[in-house]
């Protein structure tokens, strides 16, 4: 016979979590901020998963699937890294507001994808999740995390209030990041061309842009080289939006939307534009060919990494590329 469970459980099945855990891979690099400040508004302890490293990828692979990409094989090594350190973690699945707000399936079907990898591992993790309507209507996003709120014992009204200050603390975040990258470019175009540094735009989801593991190596190598990295990721997000209708009008991941418009906002204003994804994301294939005929004129170098790839390889295409775009400041090969 099942236990009786009590009239607090069943609408409150999470009351008694009081330390979170959020797993530092996939949107946590988009939305940590959000999620941070949200349970800390409700009262609790939110522990974050140290960074990516080849041990906790080794982790994430033994939990996963072959088919499964780079990046959702690290979300499962968070996952167990937080399994003694949490009482529960923290695994949304993305609502899809509308055709051009779209999310890649696995953000939809994490919280599953999740339970499953631990349903038989030595370490059970306890999901938190929650059916979030992220860039929906306000009324919508709200809702969900006054929902997520309930589930944790806290009031409709206190939800409410924990996700305006989520909203707010992720506005400060997003643009404290396109302020200062704003100021970067502005000031580096005001020094004279002998002077400025070599700008290159990294355009990458923001789990791979960030995390030492997947792309801190194209990052490291580029910066070894001389070059000042901005990322497409950090360009504000409704601008961005906005001018990626210029390079299609049914894309339908917003993320994707994101970066592309970031790029033709800004390649222009950069020596070249570096595109990184991790293998085998299916977003990407699709608009990083189409990218590279849009973004004529400019010099363009497209990375794909994977766990078994050494840095040996990046290393050297990076550097090649800069020295194409240092001869090219020059005035190119032939100028003297």
């Amino acid at each position: 016979m099942a236990p009786v469970r009590s009239a607090l459980e069943r609408r409150a099945p999470f009351a008694d979590v009081a330390v979170v855990g959020l797993p530092r891979a996939l949107m946590y690099y988009r939305l940590g901020a959000k999620w941070r400040a949200f349970f800390e508004a409700l009262g609790r302890e939110v522990r974050v998963s140290a960074p990516s490293d080849r041990a906790v990828f080794e982790r994430g692979q033994a939990l996963s699937v072959d088919e499964c990409c780079l990046a959702s094989k690290l979300y499962l090594g968070h996952v167990d890294a937080l399994a003694d350190e949490a009482d529960a973690v923290f695994v949304p699945s993305f609502a899809i507001p509308g055709p051009l707000r779209s999310y890649c399936t696995k953000f939809q079907a994490l919280p599953d994808l999740v339970t499953s990898a631990f349903s038989l591992a030595e370490r059970p993790v306890r999901v938190l999740s929650a059916l979030l309507s992220e860039g929906g209507a306000e009324r919508d996003e709200r809702g969900s995390y006054a929902a997520l709120a309930q589930s944790m014992g806290a009031s409709r009204r206190d939800g409410e209030r924990a996700w305006r200050a989520a909203c707010a603390a992720q506005r400060e975040r997003d643009a404290s990041l396109a302020r200062a990258q704003a100021e970067l470019v502005a000031g580096a175009r005001r020094l004279p061309a002998a002077e400025r540094p070599l700008l290159i735009l990294l355009s990458a989801h923001p789990y791979v842009a960030h995390d030492p593991f997947v792309a801190g190596p194209v990052v490291d190598a580029l910066r070894a080289n001389g070059a000042t990295v901005l990322f497409a990721d950090e360009f504000d997000h409704a601008r961005g939006l906005r001018r990626s209708r210029d390079f299609s009008p049914s894309l339908p991941w917003i993320v994707n939307r994101e970066l592309v418009g970031a790029i033709l906002e800004l390649h222009e204003r950069v020596d070249g534009v570096v595109l990184v994804s991790a293998f085998p994301c299916g977003p990407d294939s699709m608009t990083d060919d189409a990218i590279a005929l849009c973004v004529k004129g400019r010099p363009l170098l497209t990375l794909t990494v994977d766990a078994q790839s050494g840095t040996a390889g990046v290393e050297t295409r990076v550097e090649s590329f800069v020295d194409i775009l240092s001869y090219q400041r020059k005035g190119g090969y032939l100028h003297e």
